[in-house]
């Protein structure tokens, strides 16, 4: 009886048995090989052929018939156990003793349905055991049982009843047969699981993906946003002691501002985890206009539609290089360029040094990593630093480009 593997408890680490043949609790039939009715169908002969099969008694040739009775019905049920708990050797062992038992009991029985037993073993010989060896063990028991009706009926008697002996080993068909159905479905089975497994695993990545991203967007919104805040608000309090109110409500009015930059952040990051497209153009000019900066968005090169993923992307950047600006340069003036070259559209923030003092503030220390990160996912390049030559030579330059 052909038998799947344990059904697995934690179906995200499926367990499996050691061979195909599934062991422990938890094992289940395969499709249309219900282990109730085989066994039903074994005892079956087993119980007529208690009834039918004569002689059987306790002393001379019914003690001989008795005993070979037993241990057909023992090679008949034993077919029940599991594969794996027995060898391919001792099943071959097993199977050919079964063979000579059958072969002997209808050699000594005078009436019943002895036959039978060979008809089984012989069945079961094509499930249990390879094909070659199957054959061969079927045809060995088509001849002994033909022999043995053939000697014991004698030269003279009709043909039919010891050609019928001939037959005994044709259930081999049937047991090749259902190995190999159970093989194929066994087959089936495996791909289907082994293809469950891998879209659980493109699953879990695909989440810890997503995670990476929203905890980037969170990191983009929060930690720089309070951190503007936290400088201005501690500007205010060293201004304080100094007594100039005018630079005290200024820094006042700045926090607010970044307070209200921060709100509109949110909602950007919000409806970017929201949407699968927003509006470049029109979102890097606002951050450039909500940034306190007048400056122009430059568009240079034939403007085309960009993936969603890389407008997330050069937005958070463009975010996270506008809150430095703020940290780093303050007062400094700031250009954004979006180009659309042929092959690769590309992002670039400068600012001017600062023109007022920077207060002193820790960073997070994540917001290049971040960028990197991003521009990484596209497979794109991200460069960051002073500019050492050109019209823009000593700016601070952030230049994101991603493949198109």
């Amino acid at each position: 009886m052909p038998y799947l593997r344990p059904v697995p408890a934690d179906q995200s680490a499926p367990q499996r048995g050691d061979d195909d043949t599934g062991r422990g609790a938890g094992t289940r039939p395969l499709p249309g090989h219900d282990v109730r009715v085989q066994w039903a169908v074994s005892l079956a002969v087993v119980l007529v052929g208690l009834v039918t099969i004569r002689p059987m008694g306790p002393s001379g040739r019914g003690l001989a018939v008795a005993a070979l009775f037993v241990l057909n019905s023992a090679a008949l049920l034993v077919r029940r156990l599991p594969e794996h708990k027995v060898p391919p050797r001792v099943a071959l062992v097993w199977l050919t003793l079964g063979v000579v038992a059958a072969a002997a009991l209808i050699g000594l029985s005078s009436s019943g349905t002895g036959y039978l037993f060979a008809f089984f073993v012989a069945g079961h010989i094509g499930y249990r055991l390879e094909t070659r060896q199957a054959l061969v063990l079927a045809g060995f028991c088509s001849l002994l049982c033909g022999a043995v009706l053939y000697l014991r009926l004698g030269p003279g008697h009709e043909t039919l009843p010891w050609v019928f002996g001939l037959t005994t080993g044709a259930p081999v068909l049937m047991g090749i047969l259902n190995r190999s159905q159970r093989q194929a479905v066994r087959a089936a089975i495996d791909a289907a699981e082994s293809a469950e497994r891998a879209a659980r695993a493109e699953a879990r990545t695909a989440v810890l993906t997503e995670r990476g991203r929203i905890a980037r967007d969170v990191h983009d919104v929060l930690a720089h946003s309070l951190a503007g805040i936290n400088m201005q608000l501690e500007l205010a309090d060293a201004l304080i002691d100094t007594g100039d109110l005018e630079r005290v409500r200024e820094a006042h009015a700045k926090a607010h501002s970044l307070v209200k930059e921060s709100l509109k952040q949110a909602q950007w990051t919000v409806h970017a985890l929201r949407e699968d497209a927003l509006p470049l153009q029109q979102t890097l000019a606002s951050m450039l206009a909500s940034s306190g900066h007048g400056d122009v968005l430059t568009v240079t090169g034939t403007v085309r539609e960009v993936p969603a993923q890389a407008v997330r992307n050069l937005l958070r950047i463009a975010q996270e290089a506008l809150t430095n600006a703020a940290r780093h340069a303050p007062g400094g003036a700031v250009s954004m360029e979006l180009e659309f070259a042929p092959a690769a559209t590309a992002l670039r923030i400068r600012n001017r040094p600062a023109t007022r003092p920077a207060v002193p503030g820790a960073g997070s220390g994540m917001g290049l990593i971040g960028m990197r990160e991003r521009v990484a996912l596209l497979g794109g390049t991200l460069t960051a630093g002073p500019v050492t030559e050109g019209p823009h030579q000593g700016d601070w330059q952030v230049e994101a480009v991603i493949p198109q």
